[in-house]
Formats: C-alpha cells, structure tokens, sequence
C-alpha cells in the first residue's frame, strides 16, 4: 500500500458528485453567501460518471477499498443510482456509503438499496423545529428527515446520524438527540464545531468540546468506551451499557486525528484534495481529458501525489502558518 510522508495509507475515497444542496446549514452553506445569485458549478462542469469510473479503478489499484458518495446533497445527482450500481462492479470496493441530509431519502431508500448501497449517513442537528431551522437555513423541520431515517432502518440500512454541535446554538439538543437515537437504536455521531471554509463564523469559543458532550451524556446514561485498535474510525465509540446503542465523538478540533486520515476527496468538478482543510487540490479533470490521457500513468500520478502528502491541518490549527483561504466543505462533502 502507498503510503504518505505521516506514514499513512489510503483507503476511503470521498467522491462529491454536486457542489448544490437544498438546504443552507450554517456551517457549511451559510445563507449569507451561498444566496440566490450563487454561481453553482454548471452541471456540465461535474466530472462525468465513465470519469469517475477510470478515478475509483486507479485508487483501488493502490489501496481504497471504501467509497463514500456526498455532496452537496448526493440526492440531487441525476443518475445517481445507476452509478451505485456500477461501483458494485469494482471488485476491490468493499464499502459504498452515501452522506446525506435526508430531505429526500425516504422517497429514495427502495432504489438506493437495490442498487447496492451498503450504507448511509443522515446529517441532523437538533430534533427541536425552531434549532433545526435556524441551523439549516431553510426553517425545514426534522420530521421529513426524520422519516428517511426510519425508512431506511426499514430498508435495512446501515444508518448513523451525524450532529454538528456549537455552543449556545444546538447544545442544549445534545440529551434530546441523544434520547432519541438511543431509542431508535441508531449510532448518533457528535462532532466538534469546525473551521471549514471561510465563511461560517468559526471561534474556539464557539466549540463544545468532545469531552464536554461526553460529560453531558453521562450525567444521564451509563456509558462504556468501545475497544477500536483494530477498526479504522474517525470517531470515539462509545455504547449504552444498556446495549441499546453506540455514539461517537468526533473531535478534529480538541483531540486530532490527522495520524490516523486515510482519506482523499474528489470534488464534483474533478479537484482532488488530501484534507478537508486544504486550500488547493490537484485538477483530475485536466488530465481526464487531456489528448494524451493514459490509465496506467493516472495510477501513478495519484500514487506519487499521496506519496508526497503531509496534510495535518487539525494538529497545527493553533498556529498562525496555517491561516489560509480554504476550501468550502460544500464542494468536497466533508
């Protein structure tokens, strides 16, 4: 396996397959600047489905074997479930994943399980109507995700629920949240306030930390730490002693990861990027079509470009050398 300057090797791929989205989350696509008169991506500009084939068979060939489809919002990719379908055709592809917001996935769940998706995400941040609304721009309350959630618990999913949380926003929805997915028996994911892109309003002060929405969790339940040594995870597993549930924290802020990322992203434009806080990727797209395009020389320019990649953004975030313009999490899914 090729592996990094940090000594890491890659195996998940995030692939966006639209920078547009249907809602405005105020940590992704504040309202303020992705408004009306936003210059989406033309659907012309996207990398083609047969492009992002030759990409996922390159990256297998040196060592991905998880896929994950995002956005934007996936869901308002046309083709979106034939293309699932043939990323089953990839034999080394052991996971297909897809990050959503739910908005249109119970309308979606029959056909996205036909075709072959393994799992999926749903992204919600309060069960509260009024906090939900605010968060996602839109004033759309959770009842409509809600549904795609049990719909695709229905459909027999892998479902888990990602909850970005910000201090004197959300907060107080950490126990309601956490009531609830207990109940429902869905992995609940909490994950720390971050500084992605340059426009939603980060601070420190602004962070609840992982330790913190730990500590409200057990002021109510009972909890164990989960042994995860031989598991590849971003997140701090923990589960109900109850059994009735896990819950992760996710904690790029306060306790970094960067030792343990496996990941590339491509965006819906054909960017390849090795962080989610990088500030320029490389143009697949260019040498997609390029007159003197060649699969096998692909295989090795991805392999030399991880080679020589020494993102750790998260571990350096205190110092004044790595405040840069960086990349919107909307156009490459987080």
């Amino acid at each position: 396996m090729i592996q990094d300057q940090q000594g890491r090797g890659l195996t998940d791929l995030r692939i966006s397959l639209t920078d547009r989205c249907n809602l405005r989350c105020t940590y992704c696509m504040p309202k303020e600047v992705f408004g009306a008169d936003y210059q989406f991506l033309r659907k012309s500009e996207w990398l083609r489905f047969s492009e992002l084939d030759d990409l996922v068979a390159a990256f297998v060939q040196i060592g991905v074997r998880k896929i994950r489809l995002t956005g934007g919002e996936p869901l308002l990719r046309p083709g979106l479930t034939k293309y699932i379908q043939r990323l089953k055709d990839f034999h080394g592809v052991e996971d297909i994943a897809m990050t959503t917001n739910g908005l249109r996935l119970a309308e979606r769940v029959s056909e996205l399980k036909a075709a072959g998706l393994d799992r999926v995400t749903v992204s919600l941040d309060a069960l509260d109507a009024e906090i939900a609304g605010k968060m996602n721009g839109r004033g759309v309350a959770p009842r409509a995700v809600l549904a795609g959630i049990a719909a695709a618990q229905h459909e027999g999913f892998s479902v888990k629920v990602n909850m970005v949380v910000e201090r004197g926003v959300n907060d107080s929805q950490i126990l309601p949240m956490t009531r609830y997915f207990k109940q429902q028996g869905v992995t609940l994911r909490f994950i720390e306030f971050m500084d992605v892109g340059n426009h939603n309003g980060w601070r420190m002060d602004r962070v609840i930390s992982g330790r913190e929405i730990l500590q409200t969790i057990q002021s109510e339940f009972d909890v164990e730490a989960l042994d995860l040594s031989s598991r590849s995870e971003v997140a701090k597993c923990y589960k109900f002693t109850d059994s009735s549930a896990e819950f992760g924290l996710i904690t790029s802020v306060t306790q970094p990861f960067c030792h343990g990322c496996t990941r590339a992203r491509i965006s819906a434009d054909g960017q390849l990027y090795t962080c989610l806080f990088a500030s320029s990727g490389l143009n697949l797209k260019k040498i997609l079509r390029a007159d003197n395009y060649c699969k096998e020389a692909l295989v090795e320019l991805l392999s030399q470009h991880w080679a020589a990649r020494s993102d750790r953004y998260s571990e350096l975030r205190t110092h004044s050398s790595v405040v840069r313009d960086k990349v919107e999490m909307s156009y490459i899914g987080g």
